[in-house]
């Protein structure tokens, strides 16, 4: 499931090269791409291609912090 997050994020963000990223990478305010709009487009993908719907409250700069937390979110949505 990482590397489906990875491809997510690189699809979302309109990145080119995600070579380096695991699930240590930082997500909020280590990468420039990652605003508000971003988070909100990631969101909408995540429910989309895993069918699930994310509620206002569970959204937290935590889930957001690196993308081994925001792929064990989705793992614990799914």
């Amino acid at each position: 499931m990482l590397n489906d997050i990875m491809v997510i994020l690189q699809q979302c963000l309109q990145i080119d090269d995600i070579s380096d990223w695991d699930d240590a990478t930082p997500l909020i305010g280590a990468i420039a791409e990652f605003d508000s709009m971003a988070v909100v487009t990631v969101i909408t993908q995540l429910e989309e291609n895993y069918g699930f719907i994310i509620d206002d409250d569970e959204i937290s700069a935590e889930v957001f912090e690196t993308i081994g937390t925001l792929t064990s979110f989705v793992e614990l949505k799914c």
